[in-house]
């Protein structure tokens, strides 16, 4: 199973330094090969899960790099307590709670961090994050986290990227800086599997907070990763089509240079094909099982028609 960061590359970077070394400071055959025998040796390469979603972004000439992981738990964590926080976040309303915990800096009351829980659904959420570490109390019917952390959306990369590995067998890698010139921010979750690149943008907020810019810079790492399906996908139960599709839709127009964009399709609830392998999906009523889902179509819509 994926754990949460994955060394890679470092083969790479030790050459170019090397070489940019050599140019600058005009070294002998003698002294190029001692400074080269003298150099550290690369850490070890990526696990198989990862190794390829990554050597696909190589292969496409981008030089991806790991962003600092902002997780909820250390990266040695054990192998059953992960399970256990996986499966947990397959229930919405926990990944809601969570969401408010991390949100809530110090010290937090169970009942306070969302509205959306019952009180009691919210004390057995508490309870069950100190039962694995990553909660203690704090005063009576106070709670702060062990490992805190600044936003949700590392846990959720995370839970992503660790569900297509075991429901779906891809290979995955998540939290990667796509490193292109006049692209920002990270490849949330890419994913191969058949020989298709996957890429996954992942909102963790409400549709209300979404703003272009960000729909801006999905699609400039789309130009520039060039998958074979993408999707852009919300963890709420919200609908999509009163403003994240419109969003949408109004970028690729722009994109297209032309003034009537192109439509969206319904799929099925709150799927939308937007091309042939671009779609927006959101959690109602399974996240996991709706990600599945536009993969398959996108994978079918791949496929030459008979």
């Amino acid at each position: 199973m994926p754990p949460n960061r994955f060394d890679h590359l470092d083969w790479l970077r030790a050459y170019d330094g090397l070489m940019r070394r050599v140019l600058t400071k005009g070294q002998t055959a003698k002294e190029m090969e001692v400074e080269a025998a003298l150099a550290r040796p690369p850490r070890t390469v990526a696990p198989a899960f990862a190794r390829e979603p990554i050597a696909t972004l190589v292969r496409r000439g981008l030089r991806p790099t790991h962003s600092k992981p902002d997780l909820p738990f250390p990266r040695d964590w054990s192998t059953v307590a992960a399970e256990r926080l996986s499966t947990k976040l397959g229930h919405y309303a926990f990944r809601l709670f969570l969401r408010g915990a991390i949100l809530h800096s110090g010290a937090f009351r169970p009942a306070a961090v969302t509205q959306y829980v019952t009180p009691s659904m919210a004390t057995s959420f508490a309870s069950f994050l100190e039962e694995l570490g990553l909660a203690k109390a704090h005063e009576p019917g106070f709670y702060c986290l062990v490992h805190p952390a600044k936003s949700f959306g590392g846990v959720l990369e995370w839970y992503v990227a660790r569900e297509l590995y075991r429901r779906l067998g891809f290979q995955v890698a998540s939290g990667l800086k796509c490193r292109a010139p006049g692209v920002g921010g990270d490849l949330d979750v890419v994913a191969v599997a058949e020989g298709k690149l996957v890429y996954l943008e992942l909102k963790s907020s409400p549709p209300k907070h979404l703003k272009d810019s960000e729909i801006q810079a999905f699609f400039t790492r789309l130009d520039a990763v060039r998958p074979d399906v993408a999707l852009f996908v919300l963890d709420t139960a919200l609908r999509l089509e009163d403003k994240v599709v419109p969003m949408l839709l109004k970028e690729m127009a722009k994109r297209r240079g032309t003034t009537a964009g192109p439509k969206a399709k319904r799929v099925v609830r709150e799927l939308w094909a937007l091309a042939p392998h671009l779609y927006a999906v959101n959690a109602k009523t399974d996240l996991i099982a709706n990600i599945g889902r536009a993969i398959a179509e996108g994978f079918r819509a791949l496929a030459p028609t008979p």
